[in-house]
């Protein structure tokens, strides 16, 4: 199927599946952010509400080149509206609570407690919105012993045995790359939300979701947690899989390869380009037995073939298998960009970079990056005049440091 076909009966006069469903969000950093980023992007409007001074995303390395504005920031707050605003002020309090009357869904991700402690907690909120879906994220959830502890992604992997599987065999244990806990939290966030608002719709009821980023790591974490409550031994294999061989990462002539067979159907196709056929009736268990062998095979046959003409070979017989791309090599794959994976957008200095589009693909009602992060306050007035707040209103809360 090609792009056109999968398109031919796309919808353009909506933003996407959630055309319609209004968000306030009160995030910060990532996972709150992530969650939001998800709804906007489907294309929900999402109201970003921050402090006055901004968040920490719009601060944090890495910049764009000659600029102030970060990818982090840019990354997760496309496609939003900004009102910058003081929560903890009577005033700001009375603003949001305002806000979230004529939204669908609250997302935040403050430490347990920090938003009820200013009065725009879930309780607060649903005194005057009974319906509205309230997704809290933190580290360690709303409740449980830990629930009152700081909890940020790395602890968050650390915490539940994530990091104690990654790296090598004979290595430490390593956190991931990205901010896998986060990301997983922002996503279990968003399809929560979607879900409760999904009831909310056939029942007219509203509800409290709590979203932990310890939880989202274990869940997500193959059945490992049932694995350590019943004390089965889970060992770290680096580039390796514990229920197949081979697979690993391969060197060639002009980089790696990562490749590899599950399915003993594709080990026969496997061993025969090896020139191995007198091996071809080796079962899965075999392999893993005879781990070492089978990997040396690949290793010696990969080591005096260029990358291409593994992925190439491999691709052939149905066998999987890719070069080992760096972020600034796949940027440069066509595949990627046949995929929108990459959205040329305008940000609000005026500049257009390639930012980092949508996951999901759909027929009916695609989605896209419509416009670039806002800056800071960028849409006070237009927010606040449809709240009520005349221009003199919005001049007192700007000189009084609520906006």
């Amino acid at each position: 199927m090609n792009k056109q076909e999968f398109y031919s009966n796309a919808r353009r006069d909506l933003k996407g599946p959630l055309d319609g469903v209004v968000v306030v969000e009160a995030t910060t950093t990532w996972a709150g952010p992530m969650a939001a980023c998800v709804l906007a992007d489907f294309g929900a409007t999402v109201i970003k509400v921050e402090h006055p001074d901004g968040e920490v995303a719009r601060r944090l390395p890495p910049f764009l080149p000659d600029s102030k504005l970060t990818i982090f920031n840019e990354t997760v707050n496309r496609n939003k509206q900004s009102l910058s605003l003081d929560l903890r002020n009577d005033r700001g309090r009375e603003i949001f609570l305002k806000l979230c009357a004529s939204a669908d869904i609250v997302i935040e991700n403050f430490r347990p407690g920090t938003m009820a402690k200013w009065g725009v907690g879930y309780a607060d909120v649903a005194a005057s919105k009974p319906d509205i879906v309230y997704i809290s994220i933190s580290g360690f959830g709303q409740f449980g012993e830990l629930s009152d502890r700081v909890g940020y992604d790395p602890l968050a992997q650390n915490y539940c045995g994530w990091t104690s599987l990654n790296g090598e065999p004979d290595g430490a244990g390593v956190k991931a790359p990205t901010f896998l806990g986060d990301d997983l939290g922002g996503l279990n966030g968003a399809l929560s939300a979607m879900a409760a608002l999904r009831h909310r719709d056939q029942t007219g009821e509203g509800q409290h979701v709590d979203v932990a980023l310890v939880d989202g790591l274990i869940f997500q974490s193959n059945g490992n947690l049932t694995a350590g409550a019943l004390d089965v031994p889970i060992p770290r294999m680096g580039n390796q899989f514990a229920i197949a061989a081979p697979v690993n990462r391969f060197a060639c002539t002009d980089g790696h390869v990562y490749a590899g067979v599950l399915l003993d159907s594709h080990w026969k196709s496997l061993s025969h380009l090896l020139d191995r056929a007198d091996l071809s009736n080796l079962t899965g268990a075999d392999r893993i037995q005879q781990r070492d062998l089978v990997n040396s095979l690949v290793a010696d046959w990969c080591a005096s073939r260029t990358t291409a003409d593994v992925v190439n070979a491999f691709a052939e017989l149905s066998l999987p298998a890719t070069r080992v791309n760096t972020f600034a090599e796949c940027a440069k794959l066509e595949h990627i960009a046949s995929r929108d994976m990459l959205q040329q957008t305008k940000l609000a200095d005026g500049t257009t970079v390639p930012l980092t589009g949508p996951a999901a693909k759909f027929s009916r009602t695609p989605t896209r990056i419509r416009e670039g992060a806002p800056a800071l306050g960028a849409h006070n007035e237009a927010i606040l005049s449809a709240l009520g707040y005349d221009e003199d209103a919005q001049q007192g809360l700007a000189r009084d440091g609520i906006i």
